[in-house]
């Protein structure tokens, strides 16, 4: 069953073999909510259409000869699609495709049922993206995670607060931490920033965990979310993150100094 939308669902197509696309694109268009937007045969065609037409729904391929698919997403930058969905014949990349913030992974070949899951996914997270409005606005999908025992999901909206690690980042979530091999300006990108918060060049907080915002000893604040943890708001990032939390920006109040009081 197909998902009201208001408009239909900008869609472009992403591979280095003309059959696949054909095959791809005689599929959309048999949904009356696709808009085909076309297809690119090469990476930096594709990056440069996405540029300007902003697609919601991407299908992708992983194996191009000039750039993979993993290597467009990087140099989107944040001008990512709402949806992605990877098209490959190789299993391999399953794992680091989910870790990108993909949405689904065909695996060539194909029928028309799977592919019909996918797009109904796509639809899915489409039309809550459309329904999701203001700074309350939950982020939706989930984050792969490698443990020694397979692969464990994180739901985005479970996240406290993500820290970097060299390449890497940490996901702090309740009392667990989470390893993940994705730089953070990479993740950031798959955040709402109406709900996820840059507070420090390493660090981004989940804005519905802080509790209360602190006066250091060095009249800067200091951000405290509601497990107890205090992590530093740096003056870089501190009036947008002062404006996500709903204040303006003021000049912080140094505490007042013993010593000084004595000497009055």
């Amino acid at each position: 069953m197909n998902t009201p939308r208001a408009r239909r669902i900008r869609t472009l197509v992403v591979d280095d073999e003309p059959l696949a696309r054909s095959s791809l694109t005689v599929l959309l268009a048999r949904d009356a909510d696709i808009e085909l937007l076309g297809e690119c045969g090469s990476a930096s065609q594709a990056v440069e259409r996405i540029r300007t037409e902003r697609p919601q729904l991407l299908f992708l391929d992983v194996q191009m000869p000039e750039h993979d698919g993993f290597e467009v997403l990087q140099m989107l930058g944040t001008e990512l699609p709402p949806a992605i969905v990877f098209v490959t014949a190789y299993d391999e990349y399953a794992l680091r495709a989910f870790e990108t913030g993909a949405l689904d992974y065909l695996l060539k070949p194909f029928d028309d049922r799977r592919f019909g899951r996918a797009l109904a996914r796509a639809k899915e997270r489409l039309a809550v993206a459309d329904a999701a409005s203001g700074p309350n606005a939950v982020p939706t999908g989930r984050i792969a995670i490698r443990s020694a025992s397979g692969v464990e999901f994180v739901r985005l909206d479970e996240i406290d607060w993500v820290e970097a690690a060299d390449y890497y980042t940490c996901l702090h979530v309740g009392t667990r931490s989470h390893l993940l091999r994705r730089s953070l300006a990479t993740l950031e990108r798959e955040l709402d920033p109406a709900v996820f918060v840059r507070i420090h060049r390493s660090t981004i907080v989940n804005a519905g965990r802080v509790r209360a915002l602190r006066l250091n000893a060095a009249g800067e604040y200091d951000v405290v979310l509601t497990d107890g943890t205090k992590l530093r708001l740096s003056r870089r990032f501190r009036k947008a993150a002062l404006a996500c939390f709903g204040l303006r920006e003021a000049a912080p109040v140094l505490p007042s100094r013993p010593d000084a009081d004595s000497n009055r």
